[in-house]
């Protein structure tokens, strides 16, 4: 069915409901899974007109990539835990539904794990969906957890 499958994280809570499923799912089906994350690397939006200096980008793009390199590690120590093969990949300087996507070409997984918040209305709307956006992109399956 599923030989390599992939699971993307940001660390958060609802996140690691999709962590759990997609380790599960993994060890049931013997698949080798790769887990993914995407490192913030654009400044929040302070202020219309906000000069930020190269080096508060600089650091602020460190932070973020230590950051996710700690959430991964710690991915893959509990997929370690679970009995499952993992690898893990700290995706930079893409947008997170479009690196997910790619993340999933390039490791030639044929499912990609995810959960969502499952935010409707304006709330959706203002915040987008990034489980949303790599259900439209994606040309393999997607399992989304909630």
């Amino acid at each position: 069915m599923y030989r390599h499958i992939l699971i993307a994280t940001d660390g958060s809570e609802i996140a690691q409901k999709g962590l759990d499923h997609g380790l599960e799912l993994a060890k049931t089906i013997d698949a080798k899974v790769t887990i993914v994350a995407v490192a913030e690397s654009q400044l929040p939006y302070l202020a219309a007109g906000a000069d930020v200096s190269v080096f508060a980008y600089q650091e602020y793009a460190a932070v973020q990539k230590d950051l996710t390199e700690k959430i991964l590690t710690a991915a893959k120590m509990e997929a370690r835990s679970a009995g499952v093969s993992a690898e893990t990949d700290c995706l930079e300087n893409a947008s997170p539904a479009e690196a997910i996507v790619g993340a999933a070409k390039v490791h030639d997984c044929d499912l990609i794990v995810m959960s969502s918040h499952g935010r409707r209305g304006l709330r959706r709307m203002i915040l987008g969906s990034v489980t949303s956006e790599v259900l439209v992109l994606s040309s393999i399956p997607v399992l989304v957890v909630r």
